[in-house]
């Protein structure tokens, strides 16, 4: 295997064929259907050769394609079963097993930056990367210490090959759309665009995961390998066993599922409150379940978190107009909650809505905040994803009316993307206890 492709004239040819790919499907399915195939059976058959096609490519590029197909990983719960097989299939070879850098390439970036007596460093260390990302790859390794550990190294070419990708992407944007219904796919592919230069940086990594490491030393649900040492282009921490959550979707059993459920979402909503930071980028790659001693039952199982490359800055938490907001549409205050979304920029001065209106609409999403413990489904996230996309129904109507300021966009992606993922795993999960516990103005104060 080559180097990471990087002339772009090499990149924007394999990216610019996925169109031409896409409108051939397009016509293959009008003949479908003209020859008496249902609508409904060429559709879901035109989304799964779709998905094949883009993810080959992206998983060929790495960069910010492949970047880009990871965070629409976390949304394949909404797809049909039929479609989403395939996919899920094609997302997991993505995530875990993208063409590694030549073993040449590693070490000469390691000498560029550790220097030339880089081996020194180390006890030992694995050519044969252990895992493969968007704009690096980890090898495992034994620090002078004796400590093991996960040692990033970034690809030659990554911060061109991310921009030159998400510009391309974004020029084909509305093409993506049928790939995960009800999801605006050019905003998503612009926000990454916007945070290529934190994603780059490791130095802004190392002290996102450091800040992390620290807050979650003794805590028994949360595990964040500790920072042994960074430099441009090189990050290396402690190594992490574990189970990737990815095995536990596919093969965990129901104790598995609903525990990491639990610690996933207790991740997304105490990180914030205990560091000041959002990790942000929730897919099921950068998650571990650490199993607890032999007397221990699943409760004793930890969340391991890895890849702190992308955060979000809120040193007060999460806004808390987003807890607010939630426990006034449970509670039924539809002119409450309306003048709260008009104050933070959801509603544009412009616009009027129905208050009762917006409430119907948020209710069905907000639904795993009112119970005691939901079930989170692939079949609950396809009902979601078909109100808010079907042009015929009111929700998708009211939901085009509404705004999403730039200061909760990545929040709502982490939070959508995260609900993705407890899908995915057919999770039970006690999210109100959560809520409660963590979430800034969700907890009625005048509660006794």
């Amino acid at each position: 295997m080559s180097d990471l492709p990087r002339k772009a004239v090499t990149r924007t040819a394999k990216l610019a064929a996925l169109p031409l790919g896409f409108a051939g499907r397009a016509t293959w399915g009008l003949g479908k259907r003209i020859g008496g195939r249902s609508a409904e059976l060429v559709a879901r058959e035109l989304q799964q050769r779709t998905a094949e096609q883009l993810f080959k490519v992206l998983g060929e590029l790495k960069g910010g394609a492949m970047k880009f197909g990871q965070a629409l990983s976390v949304f394949e719960s909404a797809l049909p079963e039929e479609v989403a097989g395939p996919y899920r299939a094609a997302l997991t070879k993505l995530q875990d097993a993208a063409p590694p850098m030549p073993t040449r390439t590693v070490h000469t970036v390691l000498e560029e930056r550790l220097g030339t007596g880089w081996r020194e460093l180390f006890l030992e260390f694995e050519d044969k990367p252990a895992a493969a990302a968007s704009i690096g790859q980890v090898h495992r390794a034994v620090w002078h210490d004796g400590r093991e550990v996960a040692v990033k190294v970034q690809y030659p070419g990554a911060g061109e090959a991310l921009l030159s990708d998400l510009t391309q992407l974004s020029r084909f944007a509305r093409l993506l759309g049928p790939l995960i219904p009800g999801m605006d796919i050019k905003p998503l592919i612009a926000e990454m665009r916007d945070r290529v230069s934190e994603e780059l940086d490791y130095a802004l990594e190392a002290e996102a995961q450091r800040i992390h490491a620290e807050e979650f030393a003794d805590d028994p649900d949360v595990v964040v390998p500790a920072v042994v040492h960074q430099s441009e282009q090189i990050l290396v921490t402690e190594w992490m066993d574990g189970v990737p959550l990815a095995e536990v979707i596919a093969d965990g059993t129901e104790a598995q599922r609903d525990r990491a459920g639990q610690l996933l979402a207790r991740f997304l909503f105490s990180g914030p409150a205990r560091t000041g930071l959002l990790h942000a980028d929730p897919h099921p790659g950068n998650f571990r379940l650490l199993p607890g001693g032999e007397d221990e039952g699943p409760e004793g199982w930890r969340l391991g978190v890895l890849d702190f490359g992308t955060v979000d800055r809120l040193p007060g938490g999460l806004p808390e107009t987003i807890g607010t907001c939630l426990r006034m549409t449970v509670a039924g205050e539809a002119e409450t909650v309306y003048e709260l979304l008009r104050a933070e920029g959801f509603v544009k001065e412009s616009v009027e809505l129905d208050p009762d209106a917006v409430l119907e609409y948020l209710l069905p999403i907000i639904e795993p905040a009112e119970a005691e413990a939901f079930a989170f489904s692939r079949g609950w996230m396809r009902t979601q994803a078909a109100r808010i996309a079907d042009p015929r129904s009111p929700a998708h109507q009211l939901g085009k009316q509404l705004n999403l300021p730039p200061s909760y966009l990545l929040i709502h992606r982490v939070t959508l993307s995260t609900i993705g993922v407890l899908c995915q795993l057919n999770a039970t999960v006690r999210l109100r206890d959560e809520l409660v516990e963590w979430l800034p103005g969700f907890e009625d104060p005048d509660a006794v």
